[in-house]
């Protein structure tokens, strides 16, 4: 692919379809959208509002932190509070794809109102195609997908949106970030999907599960990142299982711990991890997290499995 090329003709091609009027980019910090968040802003300016969606579901710190980036980048991002009704949306959802479209809807219903408030007309957002591709393959609802599954976001949320990557796949889309400029922890970071650590809850989502999810990730990024790999995370179980505390018998909490290598997220093998580190892995996490007992890593590739679980 020759980058300069596909950054040239996507920065004219957002300017020749927003034109005049106002956009909002919806970016989360991955590196899909800030790419394109960073094409919108150099095509319209100004004329870009940038919003982050704290839905509850993100790394530690990610709202401030993606905030920062930014700002260093010569960007305004403007964090919007939507905690609460994304908890409220996966209350008593335990099916992945019911937990999927909860998101999705509310994702959007977040965004209609910042996009009535600001009176833009467009949605910008970094859909790629492994997400047209795995939802109209059926094999899970990415959150970013409306008009592939039959949904006018125009008529039912007030706004047209505009995907300058959905042709291409995450390694291409490292390549344009890199392109662009922007740093290298950017455009070298693990992926982290829309959906959050819903993604990574089996069951229920909980603002206190979802905290148990987040440190397992936190610490499993912190220990494995020297082996560089495309995916690394913790996954929560909804089962417990029993441990030992002080000599008594204790149900708590299993995570899974996963680690894949991957070209375009489409495949993907276990990484081979050095035991000891697992150990290590294992040990900060029943440490660091109570409520967890029981730790194990995964090695099933995709397919079969997806890389998220859920």
């Amino acid at each position: 692919m020759n980058v300069k090329k596909f950054i040239d003709d996507k920065i004219g091609d957002i300017k020749k379809t927003v034109g005049s009027e106002k956009a909002i980019s919806a970016l989360s910090g991955g590196v899909d959208s800030s790419t394109a968040t960073s094409l919108a802003h150099r095509a319209i300016g100004e004329n870009l509002k940038v919003i982050f969606i704290d839905d509850g579901l993100m790394r530690e710190s990610e709202p401030e932190d993606v905030q920062k980036m930014f700002s260093d980048l010569g960007i305004h991002v403007d964090i919007i509070d939507a905690r609460d009704e994304f908890f409220l949306a996966l209350r008593g959802k335990a099916d992945p794809e019911d937990k999927r479209k909860a998101f999705r809807d509310t994702f959007y219903s977040v965004f209609a109102r910042e996009v009535a408030k600001s009176g833009a007309r467009f949605l910008i957002q970094g859909t790629i195609a492994a997400d047209i591709i795995e939802t109209k393959g059926g094999v899970k609802t990415q959150h970013n997908i409306l008009e592939q599954i039959g949904i006018d976001p125009e008529k039912g949320y007030g706004f047209k949106v505009i995907e300058p990557l959905k042709e291409i796949f995450k390694p291409e889309v490292r390549e344009v970030c890199q392109g662009l400029g922007l740093p290298e922890e950017l455009h070298q970071r693990m992926p982290f999907p829309g959906p959050g650590l819903a993604t990574r809850i089996v069951g229920e989502v909980t603002p206190e599960r979802t905290a148990v999810v987040r440190k397992a990730t936190q610490i499993i990024e912190e220990e494995i990142s020297y082996l560089k790999p495309f995916q690394a995370f913790a996954t929560l179980l909804s089962d417990k299982g029993t441990g030992v505390e002080e000599g008594k018998r204790k149900y708590g909490d299993i995570v899974i711990v996963r680690s894949v290598e991957s070209e375009n997220a489409m495949t993907a093998e276990p990484t081979e991890v050095p035991w000891d580190l697992l150990k290590k892995i294992s040990a900060r996490i029943t440490t660091e997290i109570p409520t967890v007992v029981r730790v194990a890593y995964e090695i099933t590739p995709k397919p079969p499995a997806t890389i998220e679980y859920v």
